[in-house]
């Protein structure tokens, strides 16, 4: 639980709410500067990587690099911080859910610099993982160092994880939906509150540093959604239920494997980070979190007839990072295997409807949305996260359709949401 006073009254909404704006803009500057040190990482690996280390040996260099962070980064975590393991979405349900207790300030310096390791070095892993648990841990020590009761560090807790999301990605809707929907399963006026004030407050910050644009550029014009193009939209969303399923799964599968391979922690994210390093001197772009994989399915620049290709290499060394145990989250690696196979959808839908005239951009969207919603069971997250980073406004209905259909299916094969499952495998191993 919660170290803080018990039988302290809670703070009134006002009071509450000025707290929640102080707890953003900490959430904004310290995920916020994750995020532009990690695009500058990033950056300078691409670069390296069709540059001067593009050929044998050299590249060799890239392959012990990617190594050598996932080695560091993993050591960090076990030495340090051992809550920074992984996304740490999961521990923050924990601590909302009462079951655990928060983790202190020094985790934000070994997630923030782990990401910067594990990611940066090319591991299949997103941003915004590492941004919810930094955001929670901001808030908690805010929450202690003003000797707040337990229900308003846990509202706060709420609302700094919330913000962390809301910087990952620029959006400031999903990050307060999230909190709502993911994090504390229920509306309130006090949570509401407190999460739309720390999200936008940090979106402030976020945007003085990195700008105001959308993650990705889309050019989708108003849709024509009748009665056959929305039951293609709905047969996508089934087709990334099942996917989602198989993301769960896959995920879940490959920690049970790695976990029991007979090596140290830091050994197996050595050689998960080499393999990383080998996707990054052979095929840079496909390296990291994805966004220039989804960036492109948008555009529609993949060939149809790699899609499955990288969509199976995406989630195979997705997997594999997350089971390197450095700090690194899901969502980003998810999206994009989502936009992929929402291609894929879409390449075949204009095969049945030639009337859509060859725009794959609405079936990519609709995938990511629908992916988000079949493996993390949050659907108005997924929906309002997708039309903040692509700004495609105009596919509400679509977006509807195609996430309904996702939960449909993951529901129906019986598989837990993907962070419930995490959360519980946490609990198994602490008995």
């Amino acid at each position: 639980m919660i170290q803080t006073p018990e039988n302290d009254p809670p703070c009134g909404l006002t009071v509450l709410s000025l707290l929640s704006i102080l707890t953003g803009l900490v959430a904004g500057a310290i995920c916020g500067s994750f995020r532009l040190l990690l695009e500058w990482s990033e950056g300078l690996r691409t670069a390296f990587a069709l540059g001067p280390w593009h050929g044998f040996p050299a590249g060799l260099l890239l392959i012990l690099a990617s190594s050598l962070a996932s080695f560091l980064a993993a050591l960090m975590v076990r030495r340090l911080a051992p809550l920074a393991s992984g996304s740490g979405i999961p521990h923050v349900e924990a601590v909302l859910a009462g079951s655990t207790t928060p983790a202190s300030a020094g985790l934000i310096p070994v997630k923030f610099v782990g990401g910067l390791l594990a990611i940066g070095g090319g591991l299949a892993l997103g941003r915004e993982g590492p941004s919810v648990q930094m955001g929670a841990s901001a808030a908690n020590t805010i929450g202690r160092v003003l000797r707040l009761g337990r229900s308003d560090c846990r509202v706060l807790l709420a609302a700094g994880a919330g913000a962390g999301l809301a910087t990952a990605f620029n959006a400031p809707g999903a990050g307060a939906i999230f909190v709502l929907e993911e994090l504390v399963g229920r509306f309130e006026a006090r949570t509401v509150c407190s999460a739309l004030g720390a999200s936008v407050s940090a979106i402030l910050v976020a945007r003085a540093m990195l700008g105001g644009n959308p993650d990705f550029m889309v050019s989708v014009g108003p849709a024509v959604i009748d009665v056959s193009t929305q039951l293609l939209f709905l047969l996508t969303g089934l087709a990334m239920g099942v996917l989602s399923v198989l993301y769960n799964r896959t995920v879940l599968t490959t920690l049970r494997f790695a976990e029991g391979l007979p090596v140290g922690v830091e050994t197996r994210a050595a050689l998960i980070g080499a393999l990383a390093g080998v996707v990054v001197w052979l095929t840079p772009h496909l390296a990291g979190g994805g966004d220039w994989l989804t960036q492109s399915a948008i555009n529609g620049t993949i060939a149809w007839s790699v899609i499955s290709g990288l969509f199976v290499l995406r989630l195979a060394l997705g997997a594999l990072s997350y089971a390197a145990a450095t700090p690194g989250g899901l969502f980003a690696p998810m999206l994009a295997l989502g936009a992929l196979a929402g291609l894929g959808c879409g390449d075949i839908a204009h095969v049945l409807e030639p009337r859509l005239a060859g725009d794959t951009a609405p079936f990519v969207i609709v995938g990511m949305a629908a992916m988000f919603a079949g493996s993390v069971r949050a659907p108005l997250t997924g929906i309002i996260l997708v039309t903040e980073m692509t700004n495609a406004t105009s596919l509400l209905l679509p977006l509807l359709s195609g996430s309904f259909a996702a939960m449909l299916v993951a529901d129906g094969m019986q598989e837990a949401p993907i962070y419930e499952a995490l959360r519980n495998r946490a609990a198994v191993a602490k008995r």
